[in-house]
């Protein structure tokens, strides 16, 4: 897909818009109320929650959430999983269940603080998964990565097997207990997205602390909601998107400096031009909704 003359000057123009009325109403806010932020707070975003939390924050309350007997639903929620909320009564109902909602999208700062209130940094789902895999060789817990589709590469291997050979070799001692692509995921009649039952009976036999799920936005936290209970072994389960995509060197990432001036959405735009929908969707739809969100 190559993007048009036209729709690049309708994003455009409709991004200086966006621009313009952001501004004014940034530079109406009642300063004050940022400056009473303190510590971790959690926030809700078009009626989804975020927790205003920094990657240092997050992976101490992962820490601590592997040391109680029980498994914990971590979400990354970024602009186009809320508006896709908006749309889907049942995700928003799973993102409301969140043990920890990592803010994944600059667009989600920019929001929160067009209504007085303060994310302290973008949290990656990429970067987070990488801390995560770090503190399970330190503490010595098995995990399984399940997703992420078959790779394009040479070798036509599962995203999943080639994202856990490379973790392997950059954190040697690592123990991933298995990574699978998931194969076919389908939504059944009760509302529940279903796999192979085998590959959930192998899940269970590697008895993994941590799973990294890579369905794509909605359908990945879904599942986790639905069968995290099923899985007892698992103390943390994320929904980390197309992180095993990075890892496996499948989609080259932005530049470190355009990540911290919140432009990588450009930058996946200029590789990706078929991604035009989805970004038109985070940097357009998602800020004028959070403009004209009330209860934030």
């Amino acid at each position: 897909m190559v993007i048009s003359t036209q729709q690049a000057r309708v994003l455009m123009s409709f991004l200086h818009y966006l621009f313009t009325v952001v501004k004014r109403k940034w530079i109406s806010l009642n300063r004050a109320s940022l400056l009473h932020w303190k510590g971790h707070m959690r926030i809700e975003i078009l009626g989804v929650p975020v927790d205003a939390i920094t990657k240092v924050e997050a992976l101490m309350k992962a820490q601590n959430m592997l040391a109680e007997r029980r498994g914990h639903f971590l979400t990354t929620p970024n602009p186009e999983m809320l508006v896709l909320a908006t749309r889907e009564p049942r995700f928003k109902e799973v993102l409301r269940k969140a043990d920890l909602a990592i803010p994944d999208g600059i667009g989600l700062l920019y929001a929160a603080r067009l209504h007085g209130k303060r994310i302290p940094e973008r949290v990656s789902g990429a970067d987070f998964l990488d801390e995560l895999a770090a503190l399970a060789l330190q503490k010595g817990l098995p995990v399984f990565l399940l997703g992420g589709g078959q790779s394009t590469l040479a070798g036509k291997q599962d995203v999943a097997k080639r994202a856990a050979d490379i973790l392997r070799e950059k954190y040697p001692g690592l123990e991933v207990v298995g990574a699978e692509s998931g194969g076919q995921v389908s939504l059944s009649a009760d509302g529940t997205w279903q796999m192979d039952p085998a590959l959930l009976d192998r899940i269970r036999a590697a008895s993994p602390a941590m799973l990294f799920v890579a369905f794509g936005h909605g359908k990945q936290e879904t599942w986790i909601a639905d069968h995290l209970a099923a899985l007892p072994s698992v103390r943390l389960a994320i929904g980390i998107g197309g992180a095993f995509d990075f890892i496996a060197g499948e989609v080259r990432r932005a530049p470190l400096m355009m990540r911290r001036l919140g432009l990588e959405w450009l930058w996946r735009l200029v590789r990706q031009p078929s991604r035009f929908g989805r970004i038109w969707t985070a940097v357009a739809v998602f800020p004028w909704l959070a403009l004209r969100d009330k209860n934030c």
